[in-house]
């Protein structure tokens, strides 16, 4: 069966199925260093911004979804890596753009040989053309180290980065407020508070 291919109007007032996506943020331990992997979005809109673009792997939760199956089937869809547990709930934040992000956190890798296996999007390009192109969903995906990984993901996200340390060594000091930009996105709920929820550029 072919695989339904999303639209992207280039309007962002276009009416799209919800603000609420779920993802994971898989890590490694390489050389005793703590790393995470992003991903960078696809699509015409930053070709050339690498620093508050970068992301963990996520997309929006279908009606009636559950937010952990949200979450391990957009990984999937989105970067082509099967996840296996356990995993680690590291609550939810809210972007600039009012979209809520929950996420899970799990110990995985990926061989970098290997390029990532991602679903298309069809954009309308430019803006009020008409005309529609596809893009891969992600464009680019690495492992980075905490501080490094703070340089490209976006502002919002950073908090899912704190928690993640604290989950995997309880005692150690927050490293949340040193990035970059600082302070931008809101950080909503602790992971033991996240739970179900009741354009020129598009909001990743």
């Amino acid at each position: 069966m072919r695989t339904p291919v999303t639209r992207y109007f280039s309007n962002s007032r276009v009416p799209r199925r919800g603000r609420v996506s779920a993802g994971l943020l898989m890590y490694r331990r390489a050389h005793g260093t703590l790393e995470v992997f992003l991903a960078r979005p696809g699509g015409p809109w930053f070709p050339h911004r690498d620093h508050d673009i970068w992301t963990i792997p996520k997309g929006e939760v279908e009606p009636g979804e559950d937010l952990m199956d949200a979450a391990v089937r957009e990984f999937r869809e989105e970067v082509g890596i099967d996840p296996h547990g356990p995993f680690l709930e590291l609550g939810s934040v809210r972007q600039r753009g009012g979209k809520t992000v929950h996420a899970w956190g799990f110990e995985g890798d990926w061989d970098e040989s290997v390029p990532i296996r991602t679903t298309q999007v069809e954009v309308e390009w430019p803006a009020g053309s008409g005309m529609w192109s596809l893009w891969p969903e992600i464009d680019r995906a690495a492992f980075f180290p905490l501080a490094a990984a703070r340089g490209h993901m976006k502002v919002a996200q950073h908090p899912f980065l704190d928690r993640l340390a604290t989950a995997i060594h309880p005692g150690a000091r927050r490293s949340g407020q040193t990035g970059p930009g600082s302070g931008r996105g809101t950080s909503e709920n602790t992971p033991s508070a996240a739970g179900n929820p009741s354009s020129t550029r598009r909001e990743s």
